[in-house]
């Protein structure tokens, strides 16, 4: 394989894991409970791998969002080592789900006051407005350091960092663009004055029925909708980092809807 090869190939994969993180809703978390039970509360249980299944949203870099409990054990496991895993699932509705893709994600776990990630995550997570606000309740922020992605039989690769950012390489130097800041400006504005764009791209460009989908984020690589419970994600062709490229995505796809034979 050439260097231009190898460069394509890592890319591709990137693609795949970033789609994968971008587009779930839950994840499974694995941590490591604390040595001592004690700090623990897990008895003889200390020390070993735990996994439990959470809720996840992203930052608009592509790090997972987790909002967790102080009284759960993967919270008293990432107080003493915030080291952990997320599984990120994506072989549901597979006749044989090995072959289905499926993401390892290592990282460190820290929790955030950004106003932004709250937001996001509860965009994504209604019901977790009842509760965000109980006082055991905090954001966490995954920093990812490498992952390791499956998508299928012999498409294994070890991805770096870089690799799961926007655009890979090249778009992890741009992920600070003013979409972040104009996120809410443009969420707000498609609902009230796009929302048949928005259930054209959902019927045309996704395959969903029903009407009345709500954009509830958007981010350098696609925008998120919502319906009934129900979470779709809508990926642009190439990464946007600022508003103006990111109207210009949506125009775009609208129209690709617009002319969607029905």
């Amino acid at each position: 394989m050439t260097d231009d090869e190898s460069r394509n190939a890592a890319g591709d994969a990137g693609a795949v894991a970033r789609g994968l993180v971008r587009g779930a809703a839950t994840v499974s978390l694995g941590t490591l409970l604390p040595l001592d039970a004690a700090k623990a509360g897990a008895g003889k249980s200390a020390g070993w791998p735990f996994a439990s299944l959470v809720l996840v949203a992203t930052d608009h870099d592509g790090a997972p969002l987790l909002l967790l409990s102080s009284l759960a054990e993967h919270t008293r496991a990432l107080a003493e080592d915030s080291r952990c895993t997320l599984l990120f699932d994506g072989t549901f509705g597979q006749e044989d789900p090995l072959t289905g893709a499926r993401l390892s994600l290592l990282g460190r776990a820290e929790r955030s006051t950004d106003p932004v990630h709250k937001a996001r995550f509860l965009s994504r997570h209604r019901s977790a407005r009842q509760y965000v606000d109980f006082g055991d309740f905090s954001m966490f922020v995954v920093r990812a350091e490498r992952a390791h992605l499956v998508a299928g039989f012999g498409q294994i690769a070890w991805l770096e960092q870089t690799a799961l950012a926007p655009g890979g390489a090249v778009g992890a130097r741009r992920a600070d663009g003013d979409l972040r800041e104009a996120e809410p400006r443009i969420v707000a504005h498609m609902n009230a004055d796009h929302a048949d764009a928005l259930d054209s791209c959902a019927a045309r460009l996704l395959g969903l029925a029903g009407e009345g989908w709500e954009m509830i984020g958007i981010d350098p690589e696609g925008f998120d909708l919502w319906r009934a419970g129900q979470i779709a994600r809508l990926a642009f062709e190439s990464p946007v980092f600022d508003a103006a490229d990111a109207r210009g995505a949506l125009v775009d796809l609208a129209n690709k809807a617009r002319n969607q034979p029905t």
